[in-house]
């Protein structure tokens, strides 16, 4: 009897594994959603000027992580056996997490909720990607670098579009006032930007840290909880020194108790399931879509104002993040011979 070859995009195949191949696209689904939660940070934090944002940081992520323990204890218990086998990567991935809130709420307090947020979300891919060429030797394909240079050029664009207002006036008192203005922000910018690329790397490093654990036999949620737990016994501590002003009115204590639970307990427990079978560069790339939301929140609520390069750079952005997170039919390596 002659048997007749099923087509490699016959239906029949495409049925049979389709339960595989949506595994992918719940991970990737699972971060899109993180990244939402994620997004609103930034206009939140902006609501509760009076917070330092070191205590902000320190007591978001602080609190997540002891939620991320104790929701994961059993977990942790089990792969305990298994952090211990690196500490190198363990302890350099908890110091990222300690880093990550400080600089990047640090930045969008001087830089502005949008460029904070899109410099240190999306400068985090190319850290990811050396990260993961450098150490574990993984090659980059044409298609994250397609994106990339979508994702990166819309942060160019995003970051030039912050609009800087300031009320015209024919006095040249007034006119030398907004000059040293515009040069204060213009320095206050800069140095928002430095701060979003060095939480850009961190957050890179625990991704990093957090999939590298995950690959070795390690359950994603007690991955996420070791690192968040460790990164804890910094941050709280810190808050003796700069949390008096987070439970002094309700505003500020609401804002703190939702940043605490919502995007950071909550969002990284679906950037940890997501990680299981998203790779940390990929991830990193798909997480562009906070600053785009958060650019969004800037707008309506908090009133910042973007000319049409900045919305240009939202396009870009969006583009970066379909090419992410649509199944293409050939993904090869960018260094394939």
């Amino acid at each position: 009897m002659n048997k007749t070859p099923i087509h490699k995009h016959s239906p029949f195949l495409i049925k049979a594994n389709a339960k595989t191949h949506n595994i992918p696209q719940l991970g990737a689904l699972a971060i899109v959603v993180a990244s939402f939660l994620w997004g609103s940070t930034g206009t939140a934090a902006q609501f509760v000027p009076s917070i330092s944002p070191l205590a902000i940081g320190a007591f978001a992520m602080g609190t997540a992580g002891v939620l991320l323990c104790v929701f994961a204890y059993k977990q942790l218990m089990r792969d305990l056996h298994l952090l211990k086998r690196n500490p190198i990567v363990f302890l350099l991935g908890a110091l990222c997490v300690s880093i990550y809130p400080l600089a990047f709420y640090s930045s969008m307090r001087l830089s502005g909720v949008a460029i904070g947020t899109v410099v240190s979300i999306a400068s985090a891919p190319l850290f990811a990607a050396v990260l993961e060429f450098v150490i574990v030797k993984k090659p980059v394909s044409k298609t994250w670098v397609i994106s990339f240079c979508f994702g990166a050029t819309g942060v160019v664009f995003l970051s030039m579009g912050k609009s800087e207002l300031l009320n015209s006036a024919p006095s040249v008192a007034s006119t030398n006032i907004a000059f040293s203005s515009i040069t204060s922000y213009k320095n206050e910018r800069v140095w928002g930007i430095v701060l979003g690329l060095i939480a850009g790397l961190t957050y890179a490093g625990y991704s990093f840290a957090a999939k590298y654990f995950i690959n070795n036999g390690v359950n994603s949620k007690s991955a996420m909880a070791s690192l968040f737990g460790a990164a804890s016994l910094l941050l709280l501590p810190s808050l003796f020194f700069t949390g008096d002003q987070l439970f002094t009115s309700p505003m500020n204590a609401a804002v703190s108790v939702y940043m605490a639970i919502i995007p950071m307990f909550l969002g990284y427990m679906l950037f940890g399931y997501g990680l299981k079978t998203v790779e940390a560069s990929r991830a990193t790339l798909i997480t562009l879509i906070e600053p785009l939301v958060a650019t969004l929140f800037a707008i309506l609520l908090i009133g910042e104002t973007f000319k049409l390069i900045g919305w240009l750079g939202m396009f870009f952005v969006c583009v970066c993040l379909f090419i992410q997170t649509v199944r293409w039919p050939l993904a090869r390596p960018f260094s394939n011979n």
